[in-house]
Formats: C-alpha cells, structure tokens, sequence
C-alpha cells in the first residue's frame, strides 16, 4: 500500500531537515571543509582553537609549518575579533582552513606517510629516553671551540618526506655541521655540474682509512667526497651563493659563521686540512686556476655552518624526498644528486665504521665531529641527532645507539622485506579504522552509536554506503538501533541514500517503524518526502509535537 508524507507539517518542526532538502534537491555535496569541521567537532557545535590545534599537532603538522600560513594568520585574526576568542563555529572554522584545505584534509584522513603519527612520536621517544642513558665517549677537543659543549647535550628531530615533525630534547640548541656538510656540498656541486664533471675530479669508493689521511687513489684523486680530501676538491667545485640559495629553498634557519669564533678555531686548527690541500695541489686535483688556500677557507666556513637539530632534518628530509623539500615543496637538489648523494652516504658517511653500519642500520647517513648524525630512510623521513660524545671513530656514541635501535624496531633497514617480516613494525602501514575499510567496522559503528568512529570514516572516503552479505547498510542498522545521530550524520553530513533494500525489500523507514523509534522515523520520512513506500499497515502514527499523517 502507498503511503504520502505531508511535507508541510515537518517544514517548522524541522528546519535542519528543510535545509537539509534544499542541498540535496540543489545536488550540493558536503564540503571538505564540512567534513573537517564534523571528525574535529565530534558532534559539537563549535570547536575550541587549542583542540584544533592539538588534533592537527597529532597529525605530526606544525603551527609553523610555511604551508599552513595562511591557516594559522586567519586563524590569529579570527580569534582576535571573535567575541570569546577562543572557539570556532562551523562558518569561521571554515573561513581558517580553506586556504589550506587539501593539505589539512591529507593530514586528517592519515594520508602522510606515517598515518598513525602519534603512536610513532611516542616510539622515537622511547628510543630517545634509552639512548640518553649512555655515558660513554669523549667530546671532540682538537678543535677547541668544539671542546666548549656539554656531554650532556642531546637531541633527535625528525621530518617526513610529507613534512610531519616530531623533536625530543636539545633541538633547538645550536651546533656546527663539520662532517655533516659533506653530502650537501657534494649534491650541490653534481646539481650544478652533473655527475661525470664531478667525478672528474674526485672517486666514488670508501678509502679504507681515516677520514684525513694524506693520501690519494690510483688516479690521484680523492676517494670521495665524504673524506676530507674529497670534501676539500668539492668545495672548489661550488660557489658560496649556490649553498646559501639551497638553505634558502629548504626555508632552513642556519648561521654562517664567516670569519667568526668557529671559523677561526676550524682554521687555526686545520693543519692536517692544510696539508692535504697542498698535497692534492701538488698532484693537480683541483680544477685549473684553483685558489687553493681561498677554497680551504671556503671549507672552513661550510664546516662551520651552525644549524639545530630541528633545521637539519629538513635538510635530511629533503634528501628522503628527490631533492625536493617537504615543507616548502621547492626543488633544491635535482634527482640525480640526490641519488649519488645516498649512495655515497650508505658506503662512505659514517668515516671508520661505514661497513658496519650499512650491516646493521642499512640507511645512508653521515656523522659529524660535533656530534651530529644526518640519517635518510628513503622516501619516508630525514632524521638528525646531535650528541656531543664521540666514540674512537669519530661517530656520537648515543646517535649510534638511537639508529641501531631504530631499524631493531622498525622495518626502515634498506634489506628489510616490507611484506614477509615477524617482529619490526611498519609506521608506514595505515593503522585501525584506516586501514580496515571492511562494512563490519562500518556498520558495527552505526551500531552502538559511534558517532566519532563514522566521522573518521567519513573522512577517510569509505563508502558510507556499503552493505553486508544481506545487503544492510549503516543506516539500516543506525534505524533499527534507533541511534538518531547517527542517522542524522548519516543523511545531513554523508548523503547517503535514504532508501537502500536490504535482501528482504526492508528499508531503513522500515526498521524505524517496526521497533518504534519515531525520531528516526521522523528523520527518515522527512527526506524520503514525496517517495513512495510500500508498507504492510494502513495506518502510521509518529509521536511528534505536530501529529503526521500518512494518507493511504
């Protein structure tokens, strides 16, 4: 039998639901500002600017983040002319993030690279805590001004390839790059020379000696650019304004001490580097017309180079990502430099103990006398830590302990299987309600009447409409349960289609009636005005402020 729903009377009892109409009728769509708004708000009106903030900050975005800018200004200037200055409803929330939309939207749905980043910030902490523990090794002295750092010093920063940040302890205290400096110059010099020139001047293999030994290769050419001799023919190759365009393209705080108290210390105390220059001078290593002494200065102020932990992962990040930088999206480093910079790091970065660091952490990295580790896992993250007690070899005693222990828990070592592994996990893996799209997470929400969890969903792009094997959706069972928000978010933020047939010809108005929930049914029969259903009663009455009639 057909019943006929009287628009009118719901048109003043329900206005969300006449607006609601109006949208559908006019095929209007949520809004992924809309969306945004309903998975922050989880079913509030309005949302406080620090729970926005501490969401987004969970997402592993930061509030100084150069692409968000136009976010987080909007979001100032909203909250300084807002009455409370402090919340957002659904109109100026939409206003701060529409700039930015597609970026915060990535970041929400956990489409980064690391969805789950909360959980993997709070592993690195751990790994953190546990390398602060050890005592060992001696801060360098032979270049004095080094010998002013604490050993106490310790620090870990990390940037994704899609520009999430996590850092833990000294990150924000300065420190000179020394060896860290190497891989840039090297990709600095193929970016603007190409491979084959560079390489004219300065060899690809590990030299199986210390970093500054006074020697040379069969050819009479350096080893590679990771060795002094190497890092000193390269810095030939490069110009002072090429170093300072790709700082400025990482967006990297740095400090060029010039002719400062480092630069000083570094050259009254390079008589090795003096050496090797003249050395590799007399044997013609450098490109005709060489000023050799004006280049080993030029080396001299590179090492020197003052970054924090929190800047140098951009730098290490870049790396991770083609050359190109994860928070400004500007290319420094063209792909093939990237590439021969990685593969030079993986066999030659870490001085003396290169071998046995590929073995056990198989990620390309490059220390430092400062302290500094420069760690790339490829397309996925760069990762600095700075600690200023060195091991025999020259390496940061607690930076060696953080990387080993790393890829002993995640599977980032070059040769782990992504697939078959036992015990390593993988962060890269979308985690719970991302990752298990399946209709029994989805109607197993509508449930029990988990909002929030179909908010997330939502946002995530799962089909709010997908049945199981007797055709039932979510809002079948939301009607059944009578869970009246859950319907509401259902049809208002999910447009989900209000008539689906289960395998018995049942649709949610169905269940509605049949267990009694008139607010439901008033939700449903609403959208469903002027559609046709069939039902086996001649006669329905909705317990409402208005009595609704239905004419047979």
């Amino acid at each position: 039998m057909k019943i006929w729903v009287r628009f009118a009377v719901f048109h003043s009892c329900h206005p969300f639901i006449t607006l609601q109409l109006r949208r559908r009728n006019a095929g209007i769509l949520p809004s992924l500002e809309d969306l945004l708004f309903y998975a922050v708000a989880e079913g509030q009106e309005t949302i406080p600017a620090h729970k926005f903030l501490t969401a987004l900050k969970a997402t592993g975005l930061c509030t100084g983040d150069p692409r968000l800018k136009e976010c987080m200004d909007t979001l100032k200037e909203t909250l300084k002319n807002t009455s409370d200055g402090v919340t957002l409803d659904r109109h100026l929330f939409k206003k701060c993030v529409q700039s930015n939309i597609v970026l915060l939207t990535q970041a929400f749905r956990k489409k980064f690279v690391i969805p789950d980043f909360q959980s993997f910030s709070s592993h690195i902490d751990e790994l953190y805590e546990s390398a602060k523990n050890l005592t060992e090794g001696q801060v360098a002295d032979y270049i004095p001004q080094l010998a002013k750092f604490s050993s106490d010093l310790w620090g870990v920063s990390l940037c994704t390839v899609d520009g999430q940040r996590h850092s833990v302890g000294d990150t924000k205290e300065p420190f000179c790059l020394q060896s860290c400096v190497k891989p840039l110059k090297y990709a600095v010099a193929v970016h603007d020379h190409g491979t084959e020139h560079v390489h004219s001047f300065i060899g690809k293999e590990p030299s199986g000696l210390r970093f500054n030994k006074l020697f040379l290769d069969e050819d009479d050419k350096p080893h590679n650019p990771m060795v002094n001799a190497g890092a000193i023919v390269c810095s030939s190759l490069i110009k002072v304004k090429s170093v300072t365009l790709s700082f400025t393209l990482l967006n990297v705080t740095w400090f060029h001490c010039g002719y400062g108290i480092q630069f000083q210390s570094e050259r009254e105390s390079g008589d090795r580097n003096f050496a090797i220059g003249y050395y590799m001078k007399e044997k013609k290593c450098f490109p005709d017309g060489t000023d050799m002494t004006s280049v080993l200065d030029f080396y001299f102020q590179l090492c020197a180079i003052e970054v924090t932990c929190e800047s140098a992962s951009v730098m290490a990040a870049t790396l991770a990502n083609g050359g190109i930088c994860p928070i400004t999206g500007e290319r420094v480093l063209s792909p093939e430099a990237v590439r021969n910079t990685l593969s030079l790091m993986h066999s030659c970065g870490m001085y003396d103990f290169s071998g046995q660091f590929a073995f056990h952490v198989g990620l390309p990295a490059k220390s430092g006398v400062a302290g500094g580790i420069l760690l790339v896992v490829p397309n996925v993250m760069g990762i600095v830590c700075w600690s200023p007690p060195l091991d025999k070899l020259g390496n940061s005693v607690r930076g060696i302990q953080f990387c080993t222990d790393l890829v002993e828990h995640f599977n980032f070592h070059n040769y782990d299987n992504l697939r078959h592994f036992a015990k390593k996990h993988d962060p890269r893996r979308e985690g719970g309600d991302q990752r298990v799209k399946s209709v029994i997470n989805l109607l197993f929400a509508a449930y029990t009447g988990d909002v929030s969890a179909l908010r997330r969903f939502a946002l995530s792009s799962i089909d709010m409409e997908q049945r199981d094997y007797d055709s039932r959706t979510a809002l079948h069972v939301a009607a059944a349960e009578g869970h009246t928000e859950v319907v509401r978010f259902l049809l208002e933020a999910c447009k989900v289609n209000p008539e689906p047939r289960d395998r018995w010809g049942s649709t949610p108005i169905d269940e509605a009636v049949q267990f009694g929930h008139n607010d439901v049914c008033v939700l449903l029969m609403c959208v469903c005005v002027c559609v046709c259903v069939c039902v086996r009663a001649t006669y329905c009455c909705v317990n409402v402020s208005t009595m609704v009639y239905l004419q047979c």
